[in-house]
């Protein structure tokens, strides 16, 4: 199915090994026979969490993001350990180090693509409830506020392009309308 679609790699090339950024550029044979160049970033993926407390309050994180020169307002996530990482064990250690909360429960949101063009990275989305509060304790390079924020309002925040961080706003969007069923 879709074979007229597929690309088949001919060779791959390791352009930048980074500590988080991995970035390759391969050959591949084009289904009409052509040979073009893609770059790409390999990521071992990553799982973010959107912890609600009993009041509808979300707790998002504020932290300057370099690549974009901004501070933004997100959802507590980090980068899988290794690529064999339970993505719920990495959102629970993330939800742990950034806000200092864990969870009782978590659902699953989905599994989003981040950059489909130009990277491997999926990230997994989590929804964590039964909350109880302790001590962040951050990366020594990572520096977040915790923020509470009524859900309704940071649904509004997306509405209005204030939330612009893509897993934050599928999350925020899809725990939305999982929260009305619930």
């Amino acid at each position: 199915m879709y074979e007229d679609l597929i690309e088949s790699r001919i060779r791959s090339e390791e352009i930048f090994d980074g500590t988080l950024l991995h970035v390759l550029r391969d050959t591949v044979r084009l289904p009409n026979g052509k040979e073009a160049v893609r770059e790409w970033i390999r990521h071992p993926g990553a799982a973010a969490v959107l912890p609600v407390l009993p009041n509808r309050n979300a707790i998002l994180v504020r932290q300057y993001r370099y690549p974009i020169g901004k501070v933004t307002l997100e959802i507590p996530a980090g980068k899988l350990d290794d690529e064999g990482e339970d993505p719920l064990h990495c959102a629970q250690r993330e939800l742990s180090e950034e806000t200092g909360y864990t969870a009782e429960r978590y659902d699953k949101l989905t599994t989003i693509a981040t950059t489909v063009g130009f990277s491997n990275e999926y990230i997994h989305l989590y929804l964590a409830r039964g909350l109880s509060s302790g001590k962040q304790h951050t990366d020594e390079d990572e520096f977040v506020n915790v923020v509470q924020i009524p859900f309704t309002q940071a649904v509004d925040m997306v509405k209005t392009g204030e939330i612009i961080d893509a897993k934050t706003v599928i999350s925020l969007m899809m725990a939305s309308e999982y929260l009305q069923i619930c």
